[in-house]
């Protein structure tokens, strides 16, 4: 795949842009434990990435309870981080810096995310980064979100880019799968817990921040 030709960058939402991870945790936690899922923290770390109602469907196949209402219970979690990202959401490190350098460069930006545009919203408002972004896709009315690659080729048709000319950036293997189904070049940003992992070799590229990625631009580039 040759990097000379690279049009776009494609961002994910939560933890990539946004530092949503953690309430995304609670939020999940608060709700399942109320209906009686025997969860922790750790185990919310299990469906990264996925979207709400999947991992509404995850728990409820590994712990069933009754009176199952995936829409119910994924709107609770859903109300629980929006109110959580308005109130004190902050910036993931360098996102300012790499949605400047992707302007600089020409190159068109656009988001795919598996949060419902309610969050989407939310973020766009407590970021103020709204205007940098040519197409915003959200899985949430897709018949498959992530780790199906349809978002990431969705946001490449509404962008006018082919796949292989975008640079899709994901901090989540279940995103990562995706973009790279999408036939997309890839760059991951995981968690410094998971950081260590094998598996993000899969990764066409391994940072550690947002604040990296004018480098690797410049790089690619020359």
């Amino acid at each position: 795949m040759s990097h000379n030709n690279l049009s776009a960058v494609i961002f994910d939402m939560d933890g990539v842009l946004i530092d949503s991870e953690p309430s995304w945790q609670v939020a999940e936690l608060n709700v399942l434990s109320q209906l009686g899922i025997p969860i922790t923290l750790e185990d919310t770390l299990q469906t990264t990435g996925l979207r709400i109602d999947q991992v509404v469907s995850y728990w409820y196949q590994r712990h069933p309870w009754d009176n199952y209402d995936n829409t119910a219970t994924a709107t609770a979690i859903v109300e629980q981080v929006s109110i959580e990202i308005l109130r004190s959401g902050e910036a993931m490190l360098g996102v300012f810096e790499a949605l400047n350098a992707c302007k600089d460069k020409g190159l068109k930006i656009g988001l795919a995310t598996s949060s419902s545009s309610q969050l989407i919203d939310a973020v766009m408002q407590k970021l103020a980064i709204r205007p940098y972004f040519d197409a915003i896709c959200s899985a949430e009315s897709l018949a498959l979100g992530k780790p199906h690659p349809e978002v990431y080729l969705n946001c490449a048709v509404a962008l006018g880019v082919s796949p292989p000319k975008c640079l899709a950036i994901e901090d989540s293997f279940n995103g990562l799968i995706a973009a790279r189904a999408a036939n997309m070049l890839t760059i991951a940003i995981p968690a410094p817990h998971e950081a260590n992992q094998a598996r993000w070799a899969a990764a066409h590229q391994q940072l550690a921040d947002l604040s990296q990625l004018p480098d690797y631009l410049y790089r690619i580039d020359n």
